[in-house]
């Protein structure tokens, strides 16, 4: 434990606003067709300008969303950034002009549970019932790649300076497995996003990985140590807290996957809280040199209390209508954040950390 915080810690008008004043690093929750949150929060930040991105850290759709922003960004700059999501959100949805093969993987891409009005619900139940991927899918075709160099220039973005990093989990060792900027791929993407039940084990360089979720979602501290911004900014699509108790089995998979989908997540937060806690206490040095740990200030835009008609159910609506009206809520969560907490953005953290990740006694 000790071993890794040291790894991890050390070391007016809209018109007239000033355009990328604060630096942040942003970490990308994956979570389903709940990404279209995520694109409106990026579509966002990216038209008020005044917050640049340092670093970006994705997960599954997060990762999509990742490579997305960090393609436009080196392509155009913020406006092309806005444009690549806004295309490729457009081409992911039911209306979306994909072939039919390409179409039935995108749809799994943005789905946790297979959806009982679609055609080929039978075909999905059957592969989460009886048969694996590898059973159905000998020839391990997978359109997704082609979807996702359709958009993606990766050779260049390879060579972006900007700190990119997309988590993915090793199925051999049950290690969490970062892949940094200059090894990202279509692969690594599909990797991040390879749901076990569904997509055969995506393999690279002769290693196997499955979604990133289940051990980072998303990661935050490789940041630490490559970045110069203390911020975070954290898009979280997986709420915490449900006021309402699952009680069909639709819900209740879906519960469990929040719950499974955000413990990582918990557990870097305790990290960060205990070292900041530390570093108040004067018991560690604070700064970037080699035996000084760094004070992470944590940020965050969640599509939590934003009503429970979002749920599990809703991750697996992928028609154009359900997208955009989660890309607005996500432009007026991000909007909401910026008028509330830009001025403690390179100052404080702007959620009460300790709160968020000790356990309930009593």
């Amino acid at each position: 434990m000790i071993e890794f915080l040291s790894r991890a810690f050390g070391g007016g008008d809209k018109k007239d606003r000033p355009r990328g004043t604060k630096h942040v690093n942003l970490a990308l929750q994956g979570g389903g067709a709940h990404g279209a949150f995520t694109w409106g929060v990026l579509d966002h930040l990216l038209e008020d300008g005044r917050l640049t991105v340092e670093g970006i850290s994705g997960t599954s759709a997060g990762a999509v969303n990742a490579v997305m922003l960090a393609d436009g960004l080196k392509r155009g700059g913020p406006d092309e950034a806005r444009k690549r999501l806004a295309d490729f959100w457009r081409a992911a949805s039911v209306g979306g002009d994909l072939p039919p093969l390409q179409r039935a993987v995108t749809d799994r891409l943005f789905s946790l549970l297979p959806n009982q009005d679609s055609p080929t619900f039978d075909w999905l139940n059957a592969w989460s019932k009886y048969l694996s991927p590898y059973d159905v899918n000998p020839l391990n075709i997978n359109p997704l790649k082609d979807l996702i160099e359709r958009f993606v220039d990766f050779e260049a973005l390879r060579a972006d300076p900007r700190v990119i990093f997309i988590a993915a989990t090793n199925v051999q060792t049950g290690r969490l497995h970062i892949f940094p900027r200059e090894q990202i791929s279509a692969e690594v993407v599909m990797a991040s996003a390879c749901l076990p039940a569904v997509f055969r084990a995506v393999e690279i360089d002769g290693v196997s990985y499955w979604d990133g979720g289940y051990l980072g979602n998303p990661v935050l501290y490789p940041f630490f140590r490559t970045t110069s911004t203390e911020d975070v900014l954290i898009v979280q699509i997986n709420p915490l807290v449900r006021k309402k108790v699952p009680t069909s089995t639709r819900e209740i998979v879906g519960r469990v996957n929040e719950i499974t989908f955000n413990s990582s997540l918990i557990g870097e937060l305790r990290a960060i809280e205990f070292v900041n806690r530390l570093i108040e206490q004067k018991r560690v040095p604070h700064g970037t040199g080699p035996d000084e740990y760094r004070q992470i200030k944590v940020h965050r835009i969640v599509l939590e209390g934003l009503g429970e008609r979002f749920s599990s159910a809703t991750k697996l609506r992928n028609d154009y209508e359900s997208f955009e009206l989660l890309r607005k809520l996500g432009q007026r969560s991000a909007r909401r954040f910026l008028d509330a907490h830009y001025d403690d953005v390179g100052v404080r953290s702007s959620i009460d950390l300790k709160a968020e990740v000790y356990s309930e006694w009593g």
